[in-house]
C-alpha cells in the first residue's frame, strides 16, 4: 500500500492457509509460503463501538523438517533484500531462539515484533529494531511500567538491539535509539479497529529504515500509519487520507 516491493514468507497449512494465500493473491501481494501439515490458525476480532474483543486459536506445531524448508526459502529470499521483518508468536515446536537464528542469518537489518524469551534472544542477536508493546515489555520485566522513564529504562534491558520502539496504544510510541530517546504522540485516539495497528507500526519502522529516514521522521510515519490502521474498520487496512492526515498531527519530541 506504500508502494514498496515486498515478499511475504511464512508457514501455511490446511483450508485457512490456502485462504490466506488466495487473499494475498487477490491483493497482488507476492508471497512464498512453506506448506505445513497443521491447520493455520485463525483469529477473530469483534468490534463493538470501537471496543475490540479478540479470540485467538492456537497455531499448528511445526516440525524440524518443515522449518528447514522454510529456512531454505528464507535465505534465498534475502538475496537482494534491503530489510526483513520478523513478526508474531513462534509456532509450537520451535525453540525461543528461532528468531535470533533468523536474524543472524539475514545479513540485512531486521525488525523484530514478538514477545517473551523470543524477544529477548532476538534483541541479543543484534536486531536493528525490536518493537514490543507496553504489555509485552511489562511481561518481560515482571512489573508495571510508567512512561516515559520506566519504559525507557526497561527498554535498556533488551541488550543487543540497535533500537527499541515501544507501542503505547493511543498514547503513541516511545523509542530508545542510538541517536537518543524519542516520543511520538497522536493527538486524538482513533475510533475503529486497533487490531493490526502494531503491525502497521512495524511496517512503518521498516520502511523508514530502508529509506534512511532520521529517527524523528521514522517515528512520525510509523505512528501515523498505526493511527490510520486503528481508524479503519478492517484489521490491518488503512485509508491513505487517514495516514496523510495523521502525518500532519503527530508530534515527535526528544526525551531527555
Amino acid at each position: 500500500a506504500l508502494g514498496v516491493d515486498v515478499l511475504v514468507l511464512g508457514l501455511a497449512g490446511g483450508i485457512t492457509g490456502a485462504g490466506v494465500e488466495a487473499a494475498l493473491r487477490e491483493r497482488c501481494v507476492p508471497a512464498a509460503f512453506t506448506p505445513v501439515a497443521g491447520e493455520t490458525r485463525r483469529t477473530f476480532s469483534v468490534v463493538d463501538d470501537s471496543r475490540v474483543t479478540a479470540f485467538y486459536e492456537p497455531g499448528p506445531a511445526v516440525s524440524e523438517e518443515e522449518f528447514a524448508g522454510f529456512r531454505r526459502g528464507y535465505e534465498q529470499a534475502l538475496d537482494g533484500a534491503a530489510a526483513v521483518v520478523l513478526s508474531g508468536s513462534l509456532p509450537p515446536g520451535l525453540e525461543p531462539a528461532t528468531y535470533a537464528t533468523l536474524i543472524q542469518a539475514a545479513g540485512v537489518p531486521a525488525v523484530l515484533d514478538t514477545h517473551g524469551e523470543a524477544l529477548r534472544l532476538g534483541a541479543a542477536a543484534g536486531a536493528a529494531v525490536v518493537k514490543p508493546n507496553l504489555a509485552e515489555l511489562e511481561s518481560l520485566t515482571g512489573h508495571e511500567l510508567t512512561a516515559p522513564d520506566g519504559v525507557i529504562a526497561a527498554a535498556g534491558q533488551l541488550r543487543g538491539a540497535q533500537a527499541v520502539v515501544v507501542t503505547l496504544g493511543p498514547d503513541g510510541l516511545l523509542a530508545a535509539t542510538g541517536d537518543g530517546c524519542w516520543r511520538a504522540r497522536v493527538p486524538a485516539a482513533a475510533t475503529g479497529n486497533a487490531t493490526g495497528a502494531g503491525d502497521a507500526v512495524a511496517a512503518g519502522l521498516a520502511h523508514g529504515l530502508v529509506l534512511g529516514r532520521p529517527w524523528d521522521e521514522r517515528l512520525r510515519h510509523a505512528a501515523a500509519l498505526g493511527a490510520a490502521t486503528a481508524a479503519a474498520p478492517v484489521a490491518g487496512e488503512f485509508r491513505r487520507q487517514d495516514y496523510l492526515g495523521a502525518l500532519t498531527t503527530v508530534t515527535v519530541e526528544e526525551v531527555r
